[in-house]
């Protein structure tokens, strides 16, 4: 129960520092002329991510951990840390493009599209299955994707002039 509550209580602080980390990041990309564009789902993303973790805390806050599935919790964490640091200053919750930079292309952004969303997926995916919740898992998985196919569509577009 005490490393249920404790991951629990990471995921949620990592989750409640990252608005803070973006807010910082947008400042700085309007100030050099960012444009943000439009995401009609953006609170719609939001709210199945305070949903998953509202869930996770309801269900899992007193469950055994499967160390398997927690190991490869730690693995998503390393490649989150990883996506961030390639980013840098233009890591963000928005879709923020500035004109006249080039797309990011180091770090896992050498090996793929979308590496943020991979992890998140694997996130959604991940840590119910840590939890022994598979059909939670799937749940929040289906309407993740769902989400995210719609979002990288609208990042790919915003980023077109950046190739």
């Amino acid at each position: 129960m005490i490393g249920a509550v404790a991951l629990l209580a990471y995921i949620t602080a990592e989750r409640a520092a990252e608005p803070l980390i973006a807010a910082r990041n947008d400042k700085g990309l309007l100030a050099r002329g960012g444009v943000v564009h439009a995401e009609p789902l953006f609170p719609l993303i939001l709210a199945l991510h305070v949903a998953w973790l509202a869930g996770l805390w309801w269900l899992a806050w007193d469950r055994p951990m499967n160390l398997v599935w927690l190991a490869v919790f730690g693995v998503l964490q390393v490649l989150r840390f990883w996506v961030m640091a390639a980013l840098g200053s233009r890591w963000t919750t928005r879709i923020i493009t500035v004109p006249g930079e080039t797309l990011v292309r180091t770090g896992p952004y050498r090996y793929l599209r979308h590496p943020n969303y991979w992890v998140v997926v694997g996130e959604i995916a991940v840590l119910p299955l840590v939890f022994g919740l598979p059909v939670f898992a799937a749940v929040f998985s289906v309407l993740n994707a769902a989400a995210l196919i719609i979002r990288a569509g609208i990042e790919d577009r915003a980023l077109a002039d950046l190739r």
